[in-house]
């Protein structure tokens, strides 16, 4: 059964006026947390978003960019997408349950960040809002500011990113305090590692573009050029 099949049963569980946040309260252990994580990334995108009506192509763009979402899924990603839009819970709501759900699994919050990052960026543009939204979620998921400045290096494009940044680490660490993050977070981005923590399958391109990023910024590094 594919994740949108299982999400859409999800769905289907929901009793009459229930909204999406009541799912947050459900999906706890493996594989429920790939659900989980997918519902999370469309749910908060849809209260950054502030829109109405259907999805915008821009929006499907971003979640293609983040799923695999075939022709044939894209009903049900659009209606995840169109019931936290018109859920009356708020976002900082979503991101308290969120992060109740994650309950010791930290790496996946920072994974559902880079995505929401993803979604920002759909209209090649990082607004104010989306900043302040994207603060305020990584704030409640207890995300310390030296990863979230890494994540935001690596989308907003105002200038080239800071390859330290982009480590997580200070301009005053040392070439070998570099390469252990890189080694590190090489580790983390692994797609087995990544799927262990509850990001689905369909969701690899996360770790296709982290690791580019990852490894650019290493390679400047250890060659000097910054």
């Amino acid at each position: 059964m594919s994740i949108w099949s299982r999400i859409l049963e999800a769905l289907s569980a929901l009793r009459a006026g229930e909204g999406l946040s009541a799912l947050f309260d459900r999906f706890r252990t493996p594989p429920e947390r790939s659900v989980a994580f997918t519902i999370a990334v469309i749910a908060l995108g849809a209260k950054m978003a502030k829109a109405d009506g259907l999805v915008t192509r821009d929006e499907v763009t971003a979640f293609r960019e983040v799923f695999h979402i075939g022709a044939e899924d894209e009903a049900g990603a659009a209606r995840v997408f169109d019931l936290a839009r018109k859920d009356v819970a708020g976002f900082e709501d979503y991101a308290k349950r969120i992060r109740g759900m994650f309950e010791g699994g930290e790496d996946a919050l920072v994974d559902l960040v880079e995505g929401l990052f993803h979604i920002a960026m759909a209209d090649g543009e990082y607004h104010p809002h989306e900043d302040a939204f994207l603060e305020r979620v990584a704030d409640i998921f207890e995300i310390g500011d030296p990863c979230f400045r890494r994540l935001k290096a690596r989308f907003v494009p105002d200038a080239e990113p800071d390859p330290w940044d982009v480590l997580g680490l200070d301009h005053a660490a040392s070439v070998d305090e570099a390469r252990a993050a890189w080694r590190a977070l090489v580790r983390e981005t692994h797609p087995d590692a990544m799927v262990a923590r509850g990001v689905p399958e369909e969701a690899v391109k996360l770790a296709e573009k982290r690791m580019i990023a990852i490894n650019r910024a290493w390679e400047a590094i250890s060659e000097g050029r910054v």
